[in-house]
């Protein structure tokens, strides 16, 4: 060990830390001290020169905070020497582990005091189990400040240690997944130490037994979905969280072209078969409110079945639809193929309606907490890299691969840019088509579950709306991710939605409900 340490000043007179500074700083403080790295490190400690917030930290972290192989990673600078100088101090501390736990346990401020009282081998044994691991730390706090760009490394922007880096999210493929599909060949997983797959899956049902079974690391759902499938509707009860929102606007109600002439408003709509892509997704709830409003009792006067998107232009070509609310580029794929054309954007239901949401599972987040913050984190900072328009057309080319959309570029690009045809001879310019603010609001939440109640979806009373909202919706902590990559989220966690024929103001759900109820009819 001592020979070590004389080969390894000697050879480069650097810090472990790799920089340069060591000849006027740490360094030429070590000529005629002590060779033992124990008795070392004890005379570095008394001459201050791991000073007070290196042992602050020491005092505050856990081991389990650590693992040794990173450490070693970050400490070394890639050093074969100074990695074995840094293995060589482990072992005097006793292990890796040991040291840490006896440096960063809770009672270390304790047991540092009580060994200065104690004699020469208390002492060397608090130098074994404490200082060398102290030491530890403060080379590595040394590397950190010698390289800034370690500030934007997978550990220090997914928040921490990764639990489990290789991960499977499952997605349908619309453009409502832009920020978790486009993260994976944009490189925004790669960016927060991520090894992502993303995993296409045929339908909403497929994606929710699928969370249940523990198949998948996270998952692309509807907005809805993390609350009926936390309250057990329509499937076994699962506690999911809704981490951030995917996209606001981004859907249509599409009519088949037999009807272009006799289909202006909701009244129109009357015998109609609907397809929408879940029951419990934004698309039910929306065109429901549509036809009620218009007149029409969504459970009589129409059909409104469950179509998985992939397969909705065809049910339409084959007339088995003649109207649907689909997630794009479904409706654009519809007018391309000439059997459709966009009657309503859902944008003009209710302008920054959320649609789809990142979510993961409760079981799962508790066990990867740092891992679900990082996955997280690169979702949001790739929304507001898909919010920009002029980064449109980019996103546009990555999502339009075989394994993601698989859709043709001129119907994907219509969608983000909001330039597009209508499929009656008009070209519109709608650059809010679809938008990503990955803020989720908890007047989302209760809107959703409002009218889940007004469905008969979910029994009132289950209807626990601040419960729901604040249970289930990540609002605080997605505001704390966005901050931390530079966006500004909002200050509240709720405001008074405007729709097209009302407001909902999130203070009272029941009585929304009842004023839909009295004011529709149905």
């Amino acid at each position: 060990m001592n020979a070590l340490i004389h080969d390894f000043s000697q050879a480069s007179l650097r810090c472990p830390c790799g920089g340069t500074h060591l000849p006027t700083d740490h360094w030429k403080y070590t000529e005629g001290m002590p060779q033992d790295p124990v008795d070392l490190i004890d005379d570095l400690i008394k001459m201050g020169l791991y000073k007070s917030d290196v042992l602050s930290l020491a005092n505050s972290l856990t081991g389990a905070e650590f693992r040794k192989e990173l450490f070693l990673q970050q400490a070394s600078g890639g050093s074969s020497v100074r990695r074995q100088f840094c293995e060589e101090l482990i072992k005097e501390a006793g292990g890796f582990e040991e040291a840490f736990t006896a440096a960063f346990g809770p009672h270390a401020a304790e047991f540092f005091g009580n060994t200065i009282k104690r004699g020469s081998y208390s002492r060397r044994e608090f130098m074994k189990r404490v200082v060398a691991s102290a030491a530890l730390v403060g080379m590595a706090s040394c590397a950190s400040q010698q390289k800034p760009e370690a500030e934007s490394s997978p550990a220090a922007t997914g928040g921490g240690n990764l639990e489990k880096k290789d991960l499977t999210i499952g997605f349908i493929p619309i453009t409502c997944a832009t920020p978790i599909v486009m993260s994976d060949p944009l490189g925004f997983y790669e960016r927060y130490g991520l090894k992502v797959t993303v995993k296409k899956m045929p339908n909403w049902a497929a994606v929710r037994d699928s969370a249940i079974a523990g198949e998948l690391d996270a998952y692309h759902m509807l907005s809805p979905m993390p609350i009926s499938i936390t309250m057990g509707l329509g499937s076994a009860a699962f506690p999911i969280k809704l981490a951030s929102i995917e996209n606001i606007n981004g859907q249509a109600i599409t009519v088949a072209m037999k009807h272009k002439d006799t289909v202006k408003e909701a009244k129109d709509f009357k015998g109609f078969k609907i397809g929408v892509p879940f029951p419990f997704s934004m698309h039910n709830l929306l065109i429901r409110y549509y036809l009620a409003a218009g007149g029409l009792d969504p459970d009589k006067d129409v059909q409104i079945s469950p179509v998985p998107p992939p397969d909705s232009v065809a049910k339409m070509t084959a007339g088995e639809l003649d109207a649907m609310l689909m997630p794009d580029p479904f409706n654009q794929r519809a007018v391309f193929e000439k059997v459709g054309y966009i009657h309503m954007l859902s944008k003009d239901l209710w302008d920054g309606h959320p649609c789809c949401a990142f979510a993961a599972s409760q079981s799962w987040i508790d066990a990867n907490p740092n891992t679900f913050r990082a996955v997280n984190k690169a979702i949001i900072d790739a929304a507001a890299y898909a919010s920009k328009a002029e980064n449109r057309p980019k996103v546009a080319e990555a999502l339009i691969e075989r394994k993601y959309l698989n859709q043709p570029f001129p119907v994907v690009q219509a969608v983000l840019t909001g330039n597009f045809e209508n499929g009656l001879g008009e070209t519109l310019n709608v650059p809010d088509r679809i938008g990503f603010d990955p803020y989720p609001w908890k007047s989302f939440a209760k809107w959703i579950a409002s009218q889940l109640v007004r469905w008969d979806l979910m029994p009132a009373d289950k209807a626990k709306y601040d419960q729901i909202a604040n249970d289930i919706f990540m609002t605080e902590l997605a505001a704390e991710l966005q901050k931390e990559v530079g966006q500004t989220p909002p200050t509240e966690t709720a405001r008074v939605e405007k729709l097209k024929f009302d407001s909902f103001d999130p203070a009272n759900p029941a009585a929304y409900v009842e004023a839909q109820v009295k004011k529709f009819n149905v």
